[in-house]
């Protein structure tokens, strides 16, 4: 039973329900894109920028170094692994849509609901920065809510654009870049949080029992030697994992020749490639824990779920500040690059240059895309075949 179908179609009825009841408060665009208006937050926009006005614009000028740094990062990012894709043999996407079933190698499955949470999050507070460096430029903003784009959840704010156009180029970009730089200073946030009091509380009453295969990559040495998904590791070499850490350590030693790893399905022999010097297995794994004696066993479920869900927000936050720096059409990367080659160019000529890079974006986040559009393909081809 997947449980995952399940809880997206009971989520998804809920919401078709509610579109239903408020069809009238829909604004639908291109029938996919569906908006819900309200004035949520807006008070609180305005409260915040009125009482940080100087730390905050001191935040949005540091937000457009970053958004510009981040934009040159992307695109070097993109044209090595689509260079990589397109002539070294066997080299892995650099890029993944994090979407529920889609497996990714070294990441654990992403669950709905932390897919729909996370998403939510992050979107909120991409869109609320947006809103906050608006009223703090004395851009209104007319109004806010949740959106759509077909499946996935969105929230959005909606300055006043031509308010925005009046603005200082600075001013602009700062709001531009407000978005993607909070996503960031979130994901950060949560990697500290994480690490400095998660990590403590965790090992305050849980003890690592092993490891578990999670995902094994297709064609790679460990589905060579026969491994399957949901194995615990017990030993590799006659000596016993208990953790991620024992793994890492033998893998950074190992030069060459055959593992033995033994877990609760039996012994398989794995003979190890080597990428960037490292010695790789074609497996994504996670921690296997219990509660230390004295706890309840009720709070290791309880702790892992939120334990997912902190990974997952860190994970998505960063990817989707960084995505939207690209300096592609609409999102974010893509108003700033614009606004500065219409201050530094005719209308004209900045326009081109606009498309141009816009188109350079696309190809390279399609060819970077490639291996997971290939096998959507071929997932709806067999299910028609």
């Amino acid at each position: 039973m997947n449980f995952n179908i399940i809880f997206a179609v009971i989520f998804y009825g809920l919401l078709y329900i509610f579109y239903l009841k408020h069809k009238n408060k829909f604004e639908v665009q291109g029938k996919i894109f569906a908006l819900y208006r309200t004035k949520l937050g807006i008070k609180l926009m305005d409260k915040i920028a009125k009482k940080f006005p100087k730390t905050l614009n001191f935040i949005g000028h540091l937000g457009i170094l970053f958004g510009f740094a981040g934009m040159i990062f992307m695109l070097y990012y993109l044209f090595k692994g689509a260079y990589n894709l397109l002539f070294v043999k066997g080299a892995t996407p650099v890029v993944a849509p994090v979407l529920p079933g889609i497996s990714i190698p070294g990441l654990p499955e992403l669950s709905f609901w932390h897919w729909i949470i996370a998403i939510f999050i992050v979107a909120v507070i991409h869109e609320f920065s947006h809103g906050v460096l608006s009223r703090v430029y004395n851009v209104k903003v007319k109004s806010s809510g949740f959106a759509f784009l077909g499946p996935i959840l969105a929230a959005f704010v909606e300055p006043d654009e031509k308010q925005v156009k009046k603005k200082k180029k600075n001013h602009q970009l700062s709001i531009m870049a407000a978005g993607p730089f909070s996503n960031v200073l979130l994901a950060l946030i949560v990697l500290l949080s994480f690490n400095f009091l998660f990590l403590p509380l965790e090992n305050s009453f849980i003890e690592p029992k092993g490891i578990m295969i999670v995902n094994v990559e297709s064609g790679g040495p460990a589905s060579e030697a026969g491994l399957t998904a949901n194995s615990i590791i017990k030993e590799i070499n006659n000596q016993e994992i208990k953790s991620k850490t024992d793994l890492f350590n033998i893998l950074k030693d190992f030069k060459q020749g055959t593992l033995n790893l033994i877990t609760d399905k039996g012994s398989y022999n794995i003979k190890p490639i080597f990428k960037d010097g490292k010695a790789y297995l074609g497996i994504s794994i996670i921690d296997v824990n219990g509660v230390k004696a004295g706890y309840p066993t009720s709070l290791l479920s309880i702790f892992l779920w939120f334990n997912m869900l902190f990974f997952w927000i860190w994970v998505i936050s960063f990817g989707i500040g960084l995505f939207n720096l690209l300096p592609f059409g609409p999102i974010d990367g893509g108003r700033m690059f614009q606004i500065v080659a219409l201050s530094l160019f005719k209308k004209e000529k900045a326009n081109n240059l606009f498309k141009a890079i816009t188109f350079i974006s696309l190809i390279l986040l399609i060819i970077n895309l490639a291996p997971f559009i290939i096998k959507l393909f071929s997932w709806l081809f067999g299910l028609f075949s």
